[in-house]
């Protein structure tokens, strides 16, 4: 059995009999975990590896554990910084900061494969536009080209650990006010302006090897009335076309008001991701629209998805004993927790 397009969430702490036969059907294809999913480590690992052995290839299993305002497990793991944090200690200090950024892509990548988990949705490759609430201090920096190199650092550290990297949110969501959980945006620049300043991260990223990307949940009007994640021209023409890009591509949650111009029932909304170019679709907190999206594809087949896929499963097996005994981690752990107070740490390790 090959992973299927679908993404979906779970209510509780372990599978109930529901999880388990929707999780073994052939149109799921992975597992995003939230806040709820999580009362300790012990139970994260043992839920992780119930979820990994339903299925062979194993199931995908994913969470949004960025640092800041958008991290979903805290105690137990380490408590990561939002990543403008680098952008601005890189005004001053350019290479510390690189090895600040890369150190923290480590460190939340191998605390999250030590439990099993395959990858984290990140980074966010967004430009600080100074615009976007929702964004704000989740993106890098203003400038692109500080956008590309802490974030290729970040993503070296999360290479290290054994995790692909995600980047969202395609083609840029950070020229919006609104916030595509709430609304639906819409940005009225023009093409040349939106390539230069916020496609230009994920084009270079795209060189430095990443795996996947999320589009936004954005409409750019003056270039087509579908947002990102909807939209051909931007996952079919620039991204795979213009940009090369032979990774997977994720939509957003399709359960957030961004995604409701695609069409009100959840089914719609799928197709319309799916035949934009989309690999897998999220559908998170509405079992009974992802039941109306199971019901409606049939049995849709993309061999080519498939193995796109398959390579975003997690590498490199973490013993968590060792990591807690290990010098790189417990160095790791303290430049996280004291290096806003101190900006002379020696972040040579």
């Amino acid at each position: 059995m090959s992973l299927g397009p679908l993404m979906l969430d779970i209510a509780g702490e372990t599978l109930s009999d529901e999880d388990r036969d929707i999780l073994q059907h052939p149109l799921v294809g992975g597992v995003i975990l939230f806040s709820r999913n999580y009362a300790s480590i012990e139970q994260l690992h043992e839920l992780v590896l119930t979820i990994h052995a339903l299925r062979t290839p194993q199931l995908l299993v994913t969470v949004d554990h960025e640092g800041g305002r958008v991290q979903r497990f805290h105690e137990g793991f380490t408590r990561l910084p939002a990543v403008a944090h680098f952008g601005r200690i890189h005004d001053k200090e350019p290479q510390k900061a690189r090895k600040l950024a890369r150190t923290a892509g480590w460190l939340m990548a191998v605390e999250l494969r030590a439990q099993d988990i395959d990858f984290s949705f990140a980074p966010v490759l967004d430009v600080d536009h100074g615009l976007s609430e929702i964004i704000g201090d989740r993106a890098f920096h203003h400038d692109p080209t500080v956008v590309i190199k802490l974030a290729h650092a970040y993503v070296e550290g999360m290479h290290e650990a054994g995790m692909a990297a995600t980047g969202k949110h395609f083609p840029g969501h950070g020229g919006v006010e609104a916030d595509s959980h709430l609304a639906i945006p819409v940005d009225n620049r023009e093409y040349n302006d939106i390539y230069a300043k916020d496609v230009l991260v994920f084009k270079r990223m795209i060189h430095h090897g990443l795996a996947a990307v999320m589009p936004a949940h954005v409409i750019y009007e003056k270039i087509d009335p579908q947002p990102a994640g909807f939209s051909p021209f931007w996952l079919r023409e620039v991204l795979r076309t213009r940009l090369g890009f032979q990774g997977v591509i994720f939509s957003d949650d399709l359960s957030m008001e961004g995604a409701n111009i695609a069409g009100r029932c959840y089914a719609d909304r799928a197709h319309a991701a799916l035949d934009a170019g989309c690999d897998m679709v999220l559908i998170c907190n509405n079992r009974t629209g992802l039941i109306e999206v199971i019901e409606s594809l049939g049995k849709w087949d993309d061999p080519v998805s498939h193995l796109r896929l398959a390579r975003m499963h997690g590498r490199n097996k973490v013993d968590a004993r060792q990591l807690l005994a290990s010098k790189k981690w417990k160095q790791a752990v303290a430049l996280m927790q004291h290096y806003q107070d101190d900006s002379s740490l020696d972040l040579e390790f």
